[in-house]
């Protein structure tokens, strides 16, 4: 019965947008999520995804457009699964994305923040510095596709150019293509991982067989020409290894905190370098560590807040699961001549209260968790007697759920939050939070 409904046309209007950055609209007593449609528009659209309770559908013509509708700068918009808010002014962006913060503290966490900080934007077009870019050699068509997949598609997209990444890349996917093309093993390289520092950009090309030796001074050769840093990666991430040229750095500063960052191609980084360095900036305002005391940082990676942190603080500890990365982080601290810093490796998903760190007494606490948030540790942080707490979340649901916890189990005050445009074009909402303790609190 579903598969007979798929391709159905039908007009519908558009009464609010998704956390995911579809139109909203109800049909035969049914919600629809409307790829390319915005609030307040009447559109016809076409159903592309039936299901039992909810349905899918695109936009095949506006009839009538919302005010913050725009001509998406990029030619693949709509294909292209990379981007999904082009055609919303930048401003619409913006409050669409505070709006699902400000939901998700509401509906999820129960807790209103205080204060409404004002959103932190930076650029809104050549920023990205990081990502994984696809490769399919397509025999039919005869050419090799670079990029990201279709939207709802497993199957990449054919892409000339691509707007949001770093230029470096971004008007290169079709050199990409044809290097590859011309490659010996253009059916078994299958990804090339992109990253971008202050003074280079580096690929890394993963292979699933050994390159022949004319692929591999192809690659070198176009390296040459452009001065990207190309790496290979034969096997997993511990396998990759520079190509050309044999020695350089991979680096992003913060000049306001006079802090530079070393990093490998394949660490993590934060995608967008100017709102990382004004997200830094804020998260230092907000915790406002003073001279004589001690900050921990929590998921600290490569030290991204903790060097910042440290000129500020008496001293900073920073915690971190992955072993290799708390190891650059104190190289870091070492070429940056800091040495009031601690780097630990803990599993802060299941932390243990043995650990040293977890028995010392923090003056303020930073915490920039992944996806899944930090539900685990909120409880032992809670009862750590810390005077402020700076969240910093990339996803709005977990932060919503562990401001829950922090508020109503614990009794602390959600004193302000907001959103930080990390990722223009998308529905990806990057936010933070400050938090402070109430007088009552659960032992």
């Amino acid at each position: 019965m579903s598969n007979k409904r798929k391709g159905l046309v039908f007009e519908v209007d558009i009464s609010g947008i998704s956390h995911e950055g579809r139109g909203v609209a109800h049909h035969e007593e049914k919600v629809v999520f409307v790829d390319g449609a915005l609030k307040g528009e009447r559109v016809k659209v076409r159903l592309t995804k039936p299901h039992r309770r909810f349905d899918e559908a695109e936009v095949i013509d506006v009839l009538r457009a919302s005010p913050d509708r725009v001509e998406a700068r990029c030619a693949h918009f709509g294909l292209c699964g990379g981007c999904s808010l082009q055609h919303m002014r930048e401003e619409a962006q913006i409050g669409a994305k505070q709006d699902v913060l400000l939901d998700n503290l509401r509906q999820l966490g129960k807790v209103e923040p205080e204060t409404l900080l004002p959103p932190l934007t930076g650029p809104l077009w050549g920023y990205r510095r990081r990502a994984r870019l696809g490769v399919k050699w397509v025999p039919k068509k005869g050419k090799v596709l670079v990029g990201f997949r279709e939207r709802g598609s497993p199957y990449l997209a054919e892409l000339n150019r691509c707007e949001v990444l770093d230029p470096s890349v971004g008007g290169r996917l079709q050199e990409l293509s044809a290097l590859i093309a011309g490659m010996d093993a253009r059916e078994r390289l299958p990804q090339i991982e992109v990253a971008v520092g202050d003074d280079c950009t580096a690929l890394v090309f993963r292979h699933m067989d050994p390159l022949s030796p004319a692929d591999r001074d192809r690659l070198i050769a176009y390296a040459q020409a452009t001065g990207l840093h190309l790496f290979l990666q034969p096997a997993g991430p511990d396998s990759v290894h520079r190509l050309w040229p044999e020695t350089g750095e991979l680096y992003y500063t913060h000049p306001e905190h006079q802090v530079r960052i070393d990093f490998q191609p394949v660490d993590f980084t934060q995608i967008n370098g100017e709102i990382n360095r004004r997200m830094v900036s804020l998260a230092l305002a907000l915790l406002d560590p003073q001279a004589d005391e001690t900050v921990l940082d929590l998921f600290a990676g490569l030290g991204n807040f903790t060097l910042p942190l440290a000129r500020r603080a008496r001293a900073v500890v920073g915690v971190e699961v992955d072993e290799p990365m708390v190891r650059r982080g104190e190289e870091s601290a070492r070429r940056n001549n800091i040495g009031n810093t601690r780097h630990h490796v803990g599993n802060l998903f299941e932390p243990d209260p043995a650990q040293p760190w977890m028995q010392e007494h923090y003056d303020k606490i930073l915490i920039d968790p992944p996806r899944a948030g930090a539900m685990e540790i909120m409880p032992h942080l809670a009862r750590m007697n810390a005077q402020r707490m700076v969240y910093v979340s990339c996803n709005p649901a977990t932060l919503a759920r562990d401001a829950g916890i922090l508020v109503n189990e614990y009794g602390w005050h959600l004193r302000a939050a907001g959103v930080m445009d990390m990722f223009p074009h998308t529905a990806h909402v990057e936010s933070i939070a400050v938090f402070e303790p109430g007088k009552k609190r659960r032992s």
